[in-house]
C-alpha cells in the first residue's frame, strides 16, 4: 500500500500570497482608519477612507503579485527552454551533469550514472528541472493564482476593521479598531503558522508587533496633522 506523507512545502506558494494579502489588508486599512480617526474626522469620512484603502490596496496587491510572480515565471521558462535545447543538442553532457549532481548527494559514480540514465529515459526535462534547476510542479510560479489570492485575502483582511467602524461608537473607534485588528492579526499569524507547521506563538507575536507599530505611527501622524489643520 502506498503511503502518502503530509508535507507542507506544496503550500508555500499560495500560503505566502494569502498571508501577505490578509496581513496587509488588516494593517494598512486599520492604520488608515486609526490615522483618519485621530485627525478628528467624522465616521463617514473614516468609512470612505477605509473603503478607498481597501479597493486601492487590493488592486495594488494583485498587480504587484502578478508582476513579481510573472517575472519569476519568465525566468523559469527561460531556464527550461535552455535546458530543452541542451538536451536535444548534447544529451551526453546533460547526462554527465545529472550524474555529477547525484554523486555530490552521496551516490557512487556507477549508481549515479544509472539513476541519471533511468530518470532521463522517463522524462529528461523534468529530471533536470527538478535536480539541476530546482524547479518543481508544486513550487513553480503561478502569477494569476498569486494575484487572485493576494487581492482576495487583502479584501477579506481589510473588511474586518471596516466592520468595526460600522459597529463601534465614534468615541471608542480608535481603541476598538486598534485592539480588534491586533486580535485579527494574532489569529492570522497563528493560522498561517499552523498551516505551515511553524511555531504558532512566534508567528502571532511577529505580525502583532508590526501591526501595532504601523497603527501607532499612523495614529500619531493623524493626531499631529489633525491638530494643525
Amino acid at each position: 500500500m502506498r503511503h502518502e506523507e503530509g508535507h507542507r512545502s506544496h503550500r508555500i506558494g499560495w500560503l505566502r500570497a494569502a498571508v501577505l494579502g490578509a496581513n496587509d489588508g488588516i494593517v494598512s486599512t486599520a492604520s488608515l482608519i486609526v490615522g483618519v480617526a485621530a485627525a478628528e474626522s467624522t465616521r463617514g469620512a473614516i468609512l470612505i477612507a477605509g473603503i478607498a484603502g481597501l479597493v486601492a490596496g487590493a488592486m495594488s496587491m494583485a498587480a504587484g503579485e502578478y508582476v513579481s510572480v510573472s517575472s519569476q515565471s519568465d525566468t523559469e521558462n527561460a531556464d527550461l527552454a535552455r535546458e530543452r535545447r541542451e538536451l536535444a543538442t548534447d544529451p551526453e553532457h546533460e547526462h554527465a551533469e545529472l550524474t555529477a549532481i547525484y554523486v555530490k548527494r552521496g551516490l557512487d559514480d556507477r549508481l549515479a550514472a544509472e539513476v541519471a540514465k533511468q530518470l532521463m529515459q522517463k522524462d529528461a526535462l523534468a529530471a533536470h528541472a527538478r535536480d539541476e534547476l530546482g524547479i518543481t510542479e508544486e513550487l513553480s510560479a503561478r502569477p494569476v493564482q498569486a494575484a487572485f489570492a493576494s487581492a482576495g485575502t487583502f479584501t477579506l483582511g481589510a473588511a474586518l476593521p471596516l466592520v468595526l467602524v460600522l459597529l463601534v461608537p465614534r468615541s471608542a473607534l480608535i481603541w476598538a479598531v486598534s485592539a480588534g485588528s491586533l486580535c485579527f492579526l494574532a489569529m492570522l499569524g497563528s493560522l498561517a503558522a499552523y498551516a505551515g507547521g511553524s511555531p504558532v506563538w512566534k508567528s502571532a507575536a511577529r505580525v502583532t508587533f508590526w501591526g501595532a507599530l504601523a497603527m501607532g505611527l499612523t495614529a500619531g501622524v493623524g493626531a499631529l496633522f489633525g491638530a494643525t489643520l
